[in-house]
């Protein structure tokens, strides 16, 4: 039986400290493992169907048979190994902030998400992924310029709750028409939020994308009992 409580990983960041812990769930049965920044949750492997989601819709319009994905924000890894299971994708890149993040995967402190780390079609970078799109050199620090087919974005808390300050010029038209310059044509980006969806968001995407949807996720919540949702924005670019 796994010891009642662990904490795996603790550092303090740019962001504030930010750790990862295991611990078991009499009720449930199971081992649950969290992130936190600071005092504040960011994510549990009880609550993985929006990211699971987000890797699934994403991928969904997308035609070609050899498809290059990038991932923004690692954290669990619910997101990145969803989107390794589609057999069309060859190559997917991890952009992550935080070392430790991408560390705890290759370390193999994670269970449910072993083999992500090991996936030869994998790499992970540790890079400011707003910063990147900011810069206008692409999200891949080795190939400048280089485009995507699906840009799978899950860091903030959603567009009006972002973790750090920095990072709200990235939901203007301004900041998502850079990120609409890292797709190919009919790339899809697409976005998790812990927010309802927001019309004046969906307004800024209408303006650089001309296609959009918002998908609510909705899934069952252990701890309540009852059910809690999730958003999805997708985008697509011309053809």
């Amino acid at each position: 039986m796994s010891i009642r409580f662990e904490e795996l990983a603790w550092r303090p960041t740019p962001l504030g400290e930010i750790s990862l812990r295991r611990r078991r769930d009499p009720r449930l049965d199971l081992d649950v493992y969290e992130v936190k920044l600071d005092d504040e949750f960011l994510m549990s492997s009880l609550f993985t169907a929006g990211e699971i989601e987000l890797a699934r819709l994403g991928l969904a319009p997308l035609a070609g048979p050899r498809l290059a994905v990038a991932v923004g924000g690692l954290g669990l890894g619910y997101t990145a190994r969803t989107a390794l299971a589609d057999d069309r994708v060859t190559s997917l890149l991890v952009v992550e902030a935080v070392e430790d993040v991408i560390d705890w995967h290759r370390r193999g402190l994670l269970p449910f998400a072993a083999g992500l780390a090991t996936d030869p079609r994998t790499r992970m970078v540790r890079a400011d992924f707003f910063a990147r799109v900011a810069g206008g050199n692409g999200l891949d620090p080795d190939e400048p310029g280089r485009r995507f087919h699906a840009v799978l974005l899950d860091v903030d808390h959603s567009p009006r709750h972002p973790l750090h300050p920095s990072h709200a010029t990235f939901y203007t038209p301004d900041g998502l028409r850079r990120l609409a310059r890292n797709l190919h044509p009919e790339g899809v980006f697409a976005l998790w939020s812990d927010d309802p969806p927001d019309p004046d968001f969906e307004v800024t995407l209408a303006e650089v994308f001309p296609t959009h949807h918002s998908h609510v996720v909705r899934f069952p919540n252990p701890l309540t009992g009852g059910h809690s949702t999730n958003t999805i924005y997708l985008a697509q670019t011309p053809p």
